[in-house]
């Protein structure tokens, strides 16, 4: 079996990296993909109190289990199944259980850091970086983490600024240097999304032309 393709979806939080990859994966199919989120790889920090946890700085690559994350799309690429971590952002640490993910000729990595990581870049066949403007950004972390994370909003401007912008200017931002395709707007922009859906698809069929044609790569069958 060929090895797999690997897209890398990088951005700042709340860029709108999450609508760029779903729309991905509906061009491609979902039977096709298999999604793998940096989010989940945050390294365990059970072994804390509370305080110590909501105290750490989870924008810099360190925060990140970088290592087991790399052997996981090492084994997707090569056609195997991982059980990815879950990660829950209210108490900062892994849960017990885990997400089954394999078996797919296309895998879609998401995370604000993979292009700032050399070992991940290298096993990327498409980078792409999505740009959004701070403001933007900040009003959409601040409904999401409210809404989703049971976060307050002091505490989300707190962590914008102490870790998330600083981070973000030293590592982030300067990683979309690396990038094949820059989208600003991320899943808004139509166009840019359109060219970078063909552009993949292309490639694809290019590997696969008897599993990916123009009328059949969006069939999940």
């Amino acid at each position: 079996m060929s090895r797999g393709i690997l897209i890398g979806i990088a951005g700042g939080s709340a860029s709108g990296k999450t609508l760029v990859t779903r729309r991905i994966i509906e061009a491609i199919g979902t039977r096709r993909v298999a999604l793998m989120k940096q989010d989940s790889y945050y390294r365990d920090l059970s072994g804390m109190s509370e305080e110590e946890r909501a105290r750490q700085n989870f924008d810099h690559p360190d925060a990140f289990d970088l290592p087991l994350l790399h052997g996981h799309l090492t084994v997707l690429l090569d056609g195997g199944y991982v059980d990815e971590p879950v990660y829950d952002f209210t108490h900062h640490c892994r849960l017990q259980e885990t997400t089954r993910v394999g078996g797919a000729s296309v895998v879609v990595l998401e995370g604000i850091l993979i292009l700032a990581d050399a070992a991940l870049r290298e096993l990327m066949d498409i980078k792409v970086y999505v740009e959004t403007e701070p403001d933007i950004r900040l009003v959409r972390r601040i409904r999401r983490d409210v809404e989703e994370r049971n976060r307050t909003v002091a505490s989300v401007l707190h962590q914008y600024e102490h870790s998330v912008r600083p981070m973000h200017l030293q590592f982030v931002e300067p990683s979309k240097r690396y990038a094949d395709v820059i989208i600003p707007e991320g899943g808004y922009n139509r166009v840019a999304v359109d060219l970078l859906k063909t552009k993949i698809l292309a490639v694809l069929m290019q590997k696969w032309p008897d599993e990916f044609t123009h009328g059949g790569a969006r069939d999940d069958g």
